[in-house]
């Protein structure tokens, strides 16, 4: 039993041994997980690539605000018989002649009036640029907000292990206590079985904590994209700081300016006044140019002429008006519908973002309140541990008396840290909502 208790004792130093070294060798604060985060994650990534396309889409060529021009060049040659009677009964006949033709030439078009047709083309696609742009923003907030709840959650784990390593201390001396006695005849066997119990049940959560924890390190490091997945990774922070400068009344205020989603809705929103204002432009006529130059070179195998060449320049107007169109009315119908909804849709999610608003701060208030709680609640536990292990030193305290104080102290430790973190998340989920998610990057 003792060569048991001091492998595992041993097991214990060596893993705080290669803890320390570990922290001396490299410690990250979260503004250094997030930049590494956003520098190489690869949903990021996509996301702007995607961005950059609807960059590079908005344009006035797009639009079909420039005149295009085209080259080209062409042959074409025919090979026939023919036989010819005069009205002298003369025939004439020709077999396989072959006539060649050749062409080249240089056309331009531009329409010059579409009805404002290009212009809601034009302002379309700049509207999709900007709102890439909050879509890029989107998913930067929600990653974020996803990498610090993970990164408070790898610090809740490391606080847990340090919890559950303190109360296996404590184990450990009251199984040396026990032992003592046991050796002088004041503590029966089954007390010194019932410690070495405990002992071993602390030590088998203890070890089970670590496993947890590395988990927590696997998706922060899978988050940030870091390729050394299995490497050990230690972070500054060592407790959990809450955030009690946050107002209500600020909060909505700043949902309403910056929130990311009421921005994208404004966004839809405009575009269906865009799409709408692009069907009433076939209400007015069309405006087209079109110029070429152009040049054919004909050979011919017989008759009076073997060889003709043209060349020139052609220009045109094209002036148009559709007099009737089927479907236009249903479509400026469904475009003023499709208008309401995108306000109906913003007002909806307004309201929905007020709800939830709402929500996290209750549950943020709850939580804050719950802390205060706690941590009364932790002191008074640590006094009642204490008392009770001097009386347990003392001989005045059972060791199942004392165990209970071990569990309490150990349980109060677990619903502060509980607490903290359920603050924690709803504070970033509250800035998220806000908008200020972001800084947490300074």
């Amino acid at each position: 039993m003792k060569q048991s208790i001091k492998k595992l004792v041993s097991a214990f130093v060596v893993f705080a041994v290669a803890s320390n070294h570990a922290v001396q060798s490299q410690e990250l604060t979260l503004r250094q997980c997030l930049e590494k985060g956003l520098e190489n994650n690869y949903s990021l990534r996509i996301v702007r690539n995607e961005q950059q396309m609807a960059d590079n889409n908005a344009n006035r060529a797009n639009a079909g605000q420039l005149p295009t021009l085209s080259a080209s060049a062409g042959y074409s040659g025919s090979l026939n018989n023919r036989s010819t009677t005069s009205r002298e009964v003369v025939t004439a006949d020709d077999r396989n002649f072959l006539d060649h033709t050749f062409s080249a030439g240089i056309n331009a078009e531009w329409m010059v009036f579409d009805g404002f047709k290009m212009q809601a083309d034009y302002k379309r696609l700049r509207e999709l640029k900007l709102q890439s742009d909050t879509q890029t923003r989107i998913a930067v907030e929600d990653y974020i907000a996803e990498l610090t709840a993970e990164y408070y959650n790898f610090v809740q784990q490391l606080i847990r292990r340090r919890n559950l390593n303190y109360a296996v201390r404590l184990s450990k001396e009251r199984l040396r206590i026990v032992q003592e006695r046991y050796i002088i005849g004041n503590n029966s066997r089954l007390d010194l079985q019932q410690a070495q119990v405990d002992f071993n049940a602390d030590s088998a959560q203890s070890l089970k904590q670590n496993e947890t924890l590395a988990s927590s390190r696997i998706r922060l490091r899978r988050l940030m994209a870091d390729s050394n997945i299995g490497d050990w990774l230690f972070v500054k922070d060592s407790a959990i700081v809450v955030n009690r400068s946050l107002d209500f009344d600020s909060l909505w205020i700043a949902t309403q300016q910056h929130n990311s989603a009421l921005i994208n809705a404004a966004h839809n929103h405009a575009l269906a006044e865009i799409d709408r204002k692009s069907i009433r432009s076939r209400d007015y006529p069309y405006v087209k140019l079109s110029a070429g130059y152009g040049y054919s070179l004909s050979k011919m195998a017989i008759g009076s002429t073997k060889r003709r060449q043209e060349w020139g320049a052609d220009f045109g107007l094209t002036v148009g008006f559709k007099l009737f169109d089927g479907k236009r009315r249903s479509q400026v119908r469904n475009a003023r519908l499709a208008v309401e909804n995108a306000e109906l849709e913003q007002q909806d999610l307004e309201l929905s973002l007020y709800a939830d608003l709402c929500d996290l701060w209750q549950a943020y208030e709850n939580n804050r309140h719950l802390l205060a709680l706690e941590r009364q609640n932790l002191v008074s536990a640590r006094e009642n541990y204490y008392i009770a292990h001097e009386r347990y030193l003392l001989g005045d305290l059972s060791g199942i008396e004392m165990r209970e104080a071990q569990k309490s102290l150990l349980d109060a430790e677990e619903r502060l840290l509980a607490a903290l973190y359920s603050t924690k998340i709803c504070e970033i989920s509250l800035l998220q909502v806000s908008g200020g998610v972001t800084g947490y990057l300074n």
